[in-house]
């Protein structure tokens, strides 16, 4: 009988020569720690993202076709949705109503989102591209790859955007460990999504996202615009952090994918 010594050896022995015949497994780099804080506040820099059905309609909706894309069957359909929209329903006017219904029946030759203007706040965040949160001491930055869009979170500067915008001004302070965001001076020419549901530029949007784990975060944005709705409104959702390696931004200039919606009446027949 041998020595339990000399057994253990050999089956040492035998282990290491299994695992050199074996193919090599790259190893996969750790992901960096990120800290926790920067300057006292939660640290929410990195790549964002909704994971829902929001960009579609904030409101819950069922599946749905799109018949003038049949060409492209299935791929071409309205995924079901639960409603982001605190109590359900956006409270519209009578006649706000009547506009949101006009904006769907003609939908998406009019949707600003189809002719590549930037989206607006709060419809970018939610959209179904990514967007980069950069922090440092001051203020913050926001970066959204449709149309090249961004937007500064000015942290101390409170001067009012001399004319309207597409992304208009954002204002911001932290509420504890909570970053709130005030923005003004939208243009009121973007939709909330893709079912018609918008906004006047009379409109004020208030944000606040507050980081619940290393990874994700609550985002809660409160609409007030009297001249479109009977009160103001509140969407809520989570945010995902990526934690890909190699996870980046990819720029999406959708330009010139507009051009002949926007220019059909001065495109030939013959396409020229």
């Amino acid at each position: 009988m041998r020595p339990l010594a000399t057994t253990a050896a050999i089956a040492l022995a035998v282990i290491v020569a299994d695992a050199q015949t074996q193919p090599t497994v790259p190893r996969v780099p750790a992901i960096p720690e990120r800290p926790a804080r920067i300057a006292g506040h939660p640290n929410f820099n990195g790549i964002w993202q909704a994971m829902n059905t929001a960009y579609w309609n904030l409101e819950a909706h069922s599946a749905e076709a799109l018949n003038n894309f049949w060409q492209l069957g299935a791929i071409a359909a309205i995924p079901a949705g639960q409603s982001v929209v605190r109590g359900g329903t956006i409270p519209y006017k009578p006649e706000a109503l009547a506009k949101r219904n006009e904006n769907r029946a003609k939908w998406p030759a009019t949707d600003p989102e189809a002719k590549c203007y930037m989206l607006g706040v709060p419809r970018v965040t939610y959209h179904n591209m990514p967007f980069q949160i950069f922090q440092n001491e001051g203020d913050l930055l926001m970066v959204y790859p449709f149309a090249a869009a961004n937007r500064v979170i000015y942290m101390t500067d409170r001067t009012e955007l001399p004319v309207d915008s597409w992304m208009g001004k954002s204002y911001g302070s932290w509420d504890g460990d909570a970053l709130a965001i005030t923005t003004k001076w939208q243009n009121g020419e973007s939709w909330l999504d893709r079912a018609g549901n918008y906004s006047s530029n009379k409109l004020t949007v208030t944000e606040r996202f507050t980081l619940l784990s290393p990874n994700h975060l609550r985002y809660e944005a409160t609409l007030d615009d009297p001249q479109t709705y009977t009160r103001p409104w509140t969407i809520e959702m989570p945010l995902y952090r990526m934690i890909d390696q190699q996870g980046q931004l990819l720029e999406h200039k959708c330009v010139t994918f507009a051009d002949r919606l926007l220019y059909q009446d001065l495109i030939k027949k013959d396409g020229k």
